[in-house]
C-alpha cells in the first residue's frame, strides 16, 4: 500500500507515473479529496477521464477499486446488500436451517459495492467509484448522503456496519441531469473539461506511446476540430485514444480522407455524426488541422 501523497506535486507525479495527465486543479481537488477525507464529485461530459481517475488512483495507492455502476432504478438494496433467497430456502430444505437462531445471517448475505466499502480491506480504505449518479433518482441520491455523511450502512436484519477507516469516495456525473445540491455539499466538486491540444497530446503519448509523433498530433488536431462541430456527441479523450489504436492496427502513419471516412466509427457514435463529417467535411477538417500545425 503506497502512503497518501503529501503535496499537489506528488499527486501530479503519481497520476502521471500511472499514466494519468491531469490538469493542476485536478490534481489540487484530488490532493484536498484524500487530505480532508472528503468525497470528490467530478462532473463533464462522457469521454473525459472521470472514472479513470478512480482507477488510476487505486492501482497508484495500492488499493481496492469498488465500483458502484449507476443505473435508473437503482434502490439502496442494490447498493448495499441483498439476502440470498434460494440458500435461504434450499437451507429450509434440505434442514440446514435446524439449530440455527436466524436464516438472516452473513451467510447469506449477498454484499453489494456500498457494503463492501465500508469493510476493512487488507490493503487499508478501498476506493470507491459511484459512477454515472446522475442516472439514479433523487430517493437514491437522499440515502446516498446519508450512507456518506458516516461512512455507515444498516442492514435491518443485522444492524449497522460502520467503516472503520473511510474510504475514498469518487463520484460521477455525466450531467444528464442535476444532481441535488445536498450532495454536492457533502463534496468537493470538479468539472472535468475537454483537454487542450498539449495536455490531450500528452495523455495520447502516455496511454499510446507506440504512436509516431506526427501521427498522434494529427489525431489530437483533428478530434479538437471535431469537438467545434454541431454534433449530436462530441469525442472525448476516450475516443481519441481508441483512434490512435485503431489506426496503429491499420498501420497508418498519417491522415487521409480515405482512413478517416473509414474508421470514423472509432470516434463518432451517432450514423448522423458520422454522414456530416465523412467525405468533404472531413477533407476540409483535415486540411484546416495541417495548415494550423504547420503555423
Amino acid at each position: 500500500m503506497t502512503q497518501l501523497p503529501a503535496s499537489i506535486d506528488a499527486v501530479e507525479t503519481l497520476l502521471s507515473q500511472n499514466g494519468y495527465v491531469a490538469s493542476r486543479a485536478l490534481s489540487t481537488v484530488v490532493f484536498l479529496a484524500l487530505r480532508l477525507g472528503r468525497p470528490l464529485f467530478l462532473e463533464g461530459e462522457a469521454g473525459v477521464g472521470k472514472t479513470e481517475i478512480a482507477k488510476v488512483l487505486a492501482a497508484a495507492l495500492g488499493r481496492r477499486l469498488i465500483r458502484l455502476q449507476c443505473y435508473e432504478g437503482l434502490d439502496a438494496a442494490s447498493a448495499v446488500a441483498e439476502w440470498n433467497f434460494s440458500a435461504q430456502m434450499i437451507a429450509v430444505r434440505t434442514g440446514e436451517a435446524e439449530g440455527r437462531a436466524s436464516l438472516f445471517t452473513e451467510d447469506f448475505l449477498i454484499e453489494r459495492p456500498l457494503l463492501a466499502a465500508m469493510r476493512p480491506q487488507p490493503g487499508g480504505a478501498p476506493v470507491l467509484l459511484i459512477d454515472e449518479l446522475d442516472r439514479t433518482d433523487e430517493p437514491f441520491e437522499a440515502f446516498l448522503l446519508e450512507a456518506l455523511s458516516d461512512f455507515q450502512v444498516t442492514i435491518p436484519e443485522l444492524g449497522t456496519v460502520k467503516a472503520p477507516e473511510a474510504p475514498i469516495v469518487i463520484l460521477t456525473s455525466n450531467r444528464t441531469r442535476e444532481v441535488h445540491d445536498a450532495l454536492k455539499r457533502r463534496c468537493l466538486y470538479h468539472w472535468v473539461d475537454y483537454p487542450a491540444f498539449d495536455r490531450e497530446l500528452a495523455i495520447l503519448n502516455a496511454r499510446v506511446p507506440e504512436a509516431a509523433e506526427t501521427l498522434s498530433r494529427e489525431v489530437v488536431a483533428f478530434v479538437q476540430a471535431l469537438r467545434g462541430e454541431d454534433l449530436f456527441k462530441r469525442p472525448g479523450v476516450a475516443e481519441t485514444i481508441d483512434w490512435a489504436k485503431c489506426l496503429l492496427a491499420l498501420d497508418v502513419v498519417s491522415l487521409s480522407p480515405e482512413v478517416i471516412a473509414d474508421t470514423l466509427g472509432a470516434i463518432l457514435k451517432y450514423q448522423d455524426d458520422i454522414q456530416k463529417i465523412a467525405g468533404m467535411e472531413a477533407t476540409k477538417l483535415l486540411d484546416q488541422v495541417r495548415k494550423g500545425l504547420a503555423a
